[in-house]
């Protein structure tokens, strides 16, 4: 009795330990479907920036400069296919690890939840970054279009604005980086309960073979049980049908000497 009580609460205690954990795994899945959505949308803006460009015949600058929009086309071109592909990579991984990473936690063996957690949480990386890199090659590469489209006066403000943005951008995230940033070696970390009071795999046969509880034991004590009561009753009736010819010979016997 006591072994089954402590192996229920063990059971219990690993139940709430894979509850908290699933709140680990909520947070890193839906951080993985924003960035990708946001993605996706970016990947859709290269898309149209792609084929609904049409630069200017290289002639308009000239026999001289020839070279300057054939330069820029080029950067161009480099750049916001980059950045189409970058999104596209990250839309990719945030599919698969969303959808492969909640299957193995709720349909793995014992543990994956916490398997589930941890990679997500390390594939996080790569993400962040090249969708970084897709958000710069896209801002860009509009630094490249405006000299292929706009004076060179407004071609040099939107330049010295998409510039500056990039910069922004750039400060931004180290500042933000630095304001969230925390010592990963505190980081709350459910191992010790995973490895400690709610380190439970399976029933042992042997304990269940102790307790009665196994299939075969069960199956072969109910058959048991079943064979003794069909015996008893057998029995019993067999019993009363000797009983109550006994009676009915007594009674013919008694008739017999009245007579």
């Amino acid at each position: 009795m006591l072994a089954a009580d402590k192996l229920q609460l063990q059971s219990t205690f690993k139940q709430q330990a894979t509850a908290l954990k699933e709140k680990e795994f909520n947070l890193h899945h839906n951080n993985f479907m924003t960035i990708g959505t946001q993605a996706a949308v970016l990947a859709g803006l290269d898309v149209t920036m792609f084929i609904e460009f049409q630069p200017p015949p290289n002639e308009e600058w000239g026999a001289s400069f020839v070279l300057i929009p054939r330069t820029l086309k080029f950067l161009y071109y480099v750049s916001i296919t980059s950045a189409f592909c970058a999104n596209i990579l990250v839309v990719a991984q945030t599919t698969i690890l969303s959808v492969f990473g909640a299957s193995l936690a709720l349909r793995g063996p014992d543990g994956s939840m916490v398997t589930a957690t941890d990679g997500l949480y390390h594939e996080r990386y790569m993400v962040f970054r090249v969708f970084g890199y897709g958000l710069v090659l896209t801002i860009g590469s509009v630094v490249m279009v405006v000299w292929l489209h706009l004076h060179w006066e407004a071609s040099l403000v939107c330049c010295l604005i998409s510039l500056y943005t990039i910069m922004l951008m750039r400060q931004t995230h180290t500042r933000l980086v630095k304001k969230f940033d925390f010592d990963e070696s505190q980081t709350v970390d459910f191992k010790d309960i995973f490895e400690g009071p709610a380190a439970i795999q399976a029933v042992p046969m042997r304990f269940l073979n102790g307790l009665g509880m196994s299939g075969n034991n069960r199956a072969s004590k109910s058959t048991a049980i079943r064979d003794r009561n069909y015996d008893r009753k057998s029995s019993e009736a067999t019993g009363d049908e000797e009983q109550a010819e006994l009676i009915r010979r007594q009674r013919m016997t008694n008739g017999i000497e009245c007579v």
